[in-house]
């Protein structure tokens, strides 16, 4: 009972922030995403500190939320270099001033571990997040993609709850017990099935009402869905594997009944970049060219 009140928790907050997003404008929406960035960060690195890894925080979150902004600032006001361009210096630099960091400190004895804690937070939260702003800027002269980010919180969390419950009602055989025993190869079909049910109908009631700066067929909205099913499973397996290293029940507690940030938008990380680079890389090239289906 308490691990479904946490599904249907977690799924309104995201819901919820999904909204903001979607009704935010200019600043206030960039507001919400670098909020989200630097809380799930600071529960990253709680949990690095839980397993005695030395790292950076402090930097670590402040240029994280510069690689968010700088993506964010990039695609609104590209320069002669292209929209990616800020966001690629400003990744540049972190990097240069994790190694400058390191330089002085006389007395730490692990200076790799701190390095690499470091830019992992960047890495696996931070870079995530920026697709975000991507998803939402990335299109030109076309509508902004809010409706986008609506269909990606969607279609995630329908496969959330979708391999909860079948995973409940009929899971028999473990995924990987070792790093999350309550996942079944049950749960994951049941999940990628709802993704893809979510996926479909999300597209067709964008394509109906003309929302959004891209149009997804069918067949794209199918493929669109089990991808997203399966890396939200991934994303939701990596955070299992992170907590079980740093020897946590959850992420943190700034949410109760949830845990932290960090568990709710985990699955959340590894689909926005999935989500954007096919539909600017497949779906809107087969669309311009009459290919889609």
């Amino acid at each position: 009972m308490m691990l479904a009140q946490r599904v249907r928790n977690g799924a309104l907050l995201v819901a919820a922030l999904a909204a903001a997003v979607a009704w935010a404008r200019g600043p206030a929406a960039l507001a919400v995403i670098l909020l989200v960035t630097v809380l799930a960060q600071r529960e990253f690195y709680a949990m690095l500190d839980a397993a005695r890894l030395p790292n950076f925080k402090v930097f670590g979150c402040a240029a994280g939320t510069a690689l968010v902004a700088a993506t964010w600032l990039g695609f609104r006001s590209p320069g002669p270099d292209g929209p990616e361009a800020l966001f690629t210096h400003t990744l540049f630099v972190a990097f240069l001033v994790i190694f400058a960091r390191q330089f002085h400190q006389r007395h730490n004895a692990r200076p790799l571990e701190t390095m690499a804690g470091t830019l992992m937070g960047m890495l696996y939260i931070a870079m995530p997040m920026s697709f975000l702003a991507r998803l939402l800027l990335g299109w030109g002269d076309a509508p902004d993609g809010r409706a986008l980010i609506v269909y990606l919180v969607a279609v995630v969390k329908a496969g959330d709850i979708g391999a909860f419950f079948v995973g409940t009602a009929i899971g028999r055989h473990k995924l990987i017990p070792r790093i999350s025993p309550a996942k079944s190869w049950e749960g994951c079909v049941g999940g990628v099935a709802a993704a893809t049910a979510a996926s479909l109908t999300a597209a067709a009631l964008l394509q109906r009402f003309d929302l959004g700066p891209v149009r997804v067929p069918p067949g794209h909205a199918a493929v669109i869905g089990m991808g997203l099913g399966i890396v939200g499973i991934l994303g939701d397996l990596a955070e299992s594997l992170l907590k079980r290293a740093a020897g946590l029940k959850d992420s943190g507690d700034l949410l109760p009944g949830l845990g932290g940030v960090l568990d709710v938008v985990d699955s959340l990380l590894p689909a926005a970049p999935l989500m954007y680079l096919y539909l600017r890389h497949v779906v809107e090239p087969a669309v311009a060219i009459g290919l889609a289906r």
